[in-house]
């Protein structure tokens, strides 16, 4: 009887009224919702996995990719490859923030809400603010992928802030848009729905045409792949018009949101006016097409790339590159080109090169254009990715020309043509592992059989004979086979000479009767 007298007495009215919460009672009861629904997300299955693997398969590029193109990036490549993996993580969020904020819902227990001092809007804006440590966390790894390619040796280039800050703001978006998607339709099928069709419906619009620009950019995320690098000047991607659509379209769908959820203050119609106004801002800016001084600089850098380079001379040659590869010109081209003219005789071990950086920008970012080979004697052409197979065909570009005198002469050679054996010693001899160098710059990754060599511009077409040389003369000490090239240069490099000759010269013996290999040559007209 006292313990319940006691109760009364405290419930009883003491004449003093509690005070009002303040603004910042408030914010800080949303800040502590949205950081229990932000560990919650955590412990979903889905968000928690495709963390992890979104996590470890960074990392695994990071600290696997060491060999080939990806040891020598570049910056305003790597900018935009940051953008898809991300999305992995967005889709998880999507429908995990949706069923999250339908769980009271699934439970029958939103009347309990009618008793909390938070209101429903709140709660709403509470979970939208979830994502974000998901989108701090994006943003994380992006920086960390930014600054570990920058601090490679081979990295050249300049990052866009606005490329990098896609990854981070899709997340976010997605996040939101799962939150949008629980207040318009009360069932967990939604969601799910919508990720299927979303996947689905840009294939089916684009089918059979190419897509209008304003379209492709409605899209989260735009890579826009498949050409080589471009000098930055030259990538003329509406990248900030793109950032600002998705902050806009992040503020609209969290507005409407927030609005479904009888949120109608006056700061929150002004934002959602805000966000419309960024939106269709971006949208606008991003659906311009490429300017007439956009497409004209790119024309001049694909036909006339002599105006917008710089030379600089490194031992018996000349380097003309874009400004932002001057560093590569030195480190990486230079060693390559000594290489191969060492193992050269004749006049051709003393001869001054000229090596042009190209590229073909006249039909944009998605289009692999192959370069024509040039005309101009001595001139060796390298494009803007180095690294992987591009250094043996590098290679192959530097021995064609010292043997036949320009990449045009070369490409011109028929598949018996005897000098490519020539070639493929200069290209491939001095290499640390040639016979992985010599499969790997073959179209068919073959050491046997007849295939096309690749170069920069035009490739070199080998016998099955010519083949079965070369790959017998790359297993032999390079001390026994230096001497012999030197010796017999003007022999080897005649168009007059025949393959059995060359293998002769070079003391290969001849193919063993009735082998694939002893077919004849095609004879060069």
């Amino acid at each position: 009887m006292s313990s319940t007298t006691g109760l009364v007495k405290e419930a009883a009215p003491t004449g003093v009224e509690p005070a009002p919460r303040t603004v910042q009672h408030r914010a800080a009861a949303v800040i502590a919702l949205a950081r229990f629904e932000a560990r919650q997300l955590f412990l979903h299955i889905p968000v928690f996995a495709f963390l992890v693997l979104y996590l470890g398969f960074t990392g695994w590029e990071l600290f696997n990719g060491r060999e080939g193109m990806d040891e020598f990036p570049v910056l305003q490549d790597v900018d935009r490859a940051t953008q898809s993996a991300p999305q992995l993580l967005g889709v998880a969020l999507l429908i995990v923030v949706n069923r999250t904020v339908l769980r009271s819902h699934r439970r029958g227990t939103d009347r309990h809400f009618d008793v909390l001092v938070m209101e429903p809007w709140r709660r709403t804006v509470a979970h939208a603010l979830s994502v974000v440590p998901y989108a701090v966390i994006t943003a994380g790894v992006v920086a960390f992928q930014i600054v570990w390619a920058g601090h490679k040796p081979g990295a050249v280039g300049h990052p866009s802030l606005a490329e990098l800050a896609v990854g981070p703001l899709a997340v976010l978006l997605s996040g939101v848009l799962g939150l949008l998607l629980a207040r318009l339709v009360r069932s967990s099928f939604a969601a799910p729905l919508f990720v299927v069709g979303v996947a689905i419906l840009p294939a089916l619009l684009s089918s059979g045409t190419e897509s209008p620009r304003w379209q492709q950019w409605l899209s989260p995320v735009v890579t826009e792949t498949g050409a080589d690098p471009f000098p930055s000047e030259l990538i003329g991607r509406p990248a900030g018009w793109h950032a600002l659509y998705l902050v806009g379209l992040v503020g609209v769908l969290a507005c409407a949101a927030v609005l479904l959820s009888g949120g109608r203050s006056r700061i929150v119609q002004a934002a959602t006016v805000v966000a419309l106004a960024a939106t269709a801002a971006g949208v606008a800016g991003q659906s311009q097409g490429d300017s007439a001084a956009l497409i004209a600089a790119r024309t001049k850098a694909s036909v006339s790339p002599e105006k917008l380079q710089t030379c600089h001379e490194y031992g018996r040659s000349t380097y003309c590159t874009f400004p932002e590869w001057d560093a590569r010109a030195a480190l990486d081209w230079s060693p390559v080109v000594d290489r191969v003219q060492s193992l050269a005789g004749g006049a051709a071990g003393g001869e001054r090169l000229t090596v042009r950086q190209r590229i073909d920008a006249t039909y944009g970012l998605t289009s692999d254009s192959a370069l024509e080979a040039s005309t101009t004697p001595g001139t060796v052409t390298v494009g803007t990715r180095w690294g992987g197979n591009r250094v043996p065909e590098f290679a192959v570009g530097v021995a064609s020309v010292l043997v036949a005198g320009s990449e045009a002469a070369a490409g011109e050679w028929c598949t018996g043509d005897a000098r490519a054996v020539t070639v493929m010693w200069l290209a491939l001899g001095g290499e640390s592992d040639p016979m992985t160098a010599f499969r790997n710059v073959r179209l068919d990754d073959s050491i046997e059989g007849s295939a096309v060599v690749l170069s920069p511009t035009s490739g070199i077409s080998m016998s099955a004979e010519q083949t079965r040389i070369v790959r017998e003369l790359l297993q032999k000490p390079r001390y026994s086979v230096i001497p012999k090239v030197k010796s017999h240069w003007t022999e080897l490099t005649s168009p007059e000479t025949s393959t059995a000759r060359v293998a002769e010269l070079l003391g290969v013996p001849a193919a063993s009767k009735g082998s694939a290999d002893a077919t004849e040559d095609e004879p060069c007209e």
